[in-house]
């Protein structure tokens, strides 16, 4: 297999360090915010009646403190604070017979909030793919979110490559990528795919691989139908090798993304700010980026 790139990545996650450079630039970063248009690649939502338990389902997985509720009502207030003009909203299927209840759901949302951009749920299991894509396209929503672990799948799993053949140049994917705990969605993985399935256009969450991000520099930087996008990552990696990682892949495929209920918008904003980028490059991972591949999404 083919390696793509940073060899001379290293993974540095002094908090301490990284704590004082992004909290020296909040007045800086406060000041400045406002003056970049804001798009949300990666939002997690989940009903009302269930979004507590999923939220708190989710925390204890990760061993974190999720900072907001889930719902949508939480997500439009915590975005709202930053001014987020869009959201791509999504929810994942733990069971294939949650797949078109899931889809469903997502779809009624967006068609509720014109902010909303639904990226809809397919399972491995699930045995008519291709129909479920096109009834997909036809509810209007715009990729696929996956998520290997709460799927119980591996991203090279081979009853995997009839949802990639069915995606294939017509719906970007949203993977999550990265664990601590197993290897199921490495970027090692994704990397196999990307070689049978030249055309899928990826976005591999959480720079390509959170906890794995030495392994994303080594297969997934550099690949061309790969986006990466910022969510779950800022708060360990230290802003040089974030940057770096940036100008490595190139800034025209970073996106932004949230993780909400995981982070705060506002929290996650000025650590993004916090990096040393350009103007240039700030305008095109908050929304140039998104735009553009939205734009270009058969619906």
């Amino acid at each position: 297999m083919q390696k793509t790139g940073l060899h001379t990545c290293s993974v540095q996650t002094a908090k301490l360090i990284i704590d004082y450079h992004y909290n020296s630039k909040k007045v800086i970063i406060l000041e400045n915010s406002s003056k970049f248009k804001i798009i949300d690649m990666h939002a997690h939502i989940f009903p009302d009646k269930i979004a507590e338990k999923a939220v708190d389902s989710i925390g204890k997985y990760y061993g974190i403190k999720m900072r907001h509720s889930g719902t949508v009502a939480g997500l439009l207030e915590s975005g709202c604070k930053i001014g987020v003009c869009r959201y791509v909203i999504h929810s994942s299927a733990t069971t294939v017979e949650q797949v078109k209840a899931i889809n469903d759901y997502v779809s009624g949302v967006q068609a509720s909030h014109p902010e909303f951009v639904g990226f809809a749920t397919l399972h491995p299991a699930l045995k008519d793919v291709k129909y479920e894509v096109d009834r997909i396209i036809g509810l209007g929503l715009r990729g696929i979110k996956l998520h290997p672990e709460f799927q119980h799948f591996s991203i090279d799993d081979e009853d995997m490559m009839p949802i990639y053949e069915a995606v294939e140049g017509r719906l970007p994917v949203l993977m999550h990528m990265g664990d601590q705990n197993v290897d199921s969605s490495s970027p090692v993985r994704l990397a196999r795919v990307l070689e049978k399935f030249p055309e899928l256009v990826v976005i591999a969450a959480h720079f390509g691989g959170y906890r794995m991000w030495d392994l994303s520099c080594e297969y997934l930087v550099g690949r061309k139908n790969v986006y990466l996008d910022t969510s779950s990552s800022l708060d360990f990696i230290s802003p040089e090798f974030a940057v770096q990682m940036i100008r490595e892949h190139g800034a025209d495929r970073i996106l932004f993304g949230s993780d909400y209920p995981m982070w705060d918008h506002k929290d996650e904003l000025h650590k993004f700010l916090a990096l040393d980028l350009t103007d240039e490059e700030r305008r095109a991972i908050l929304s140039e980026n998104a735009e553009k591949l939205l734009e270009g999404v058969t619906s």
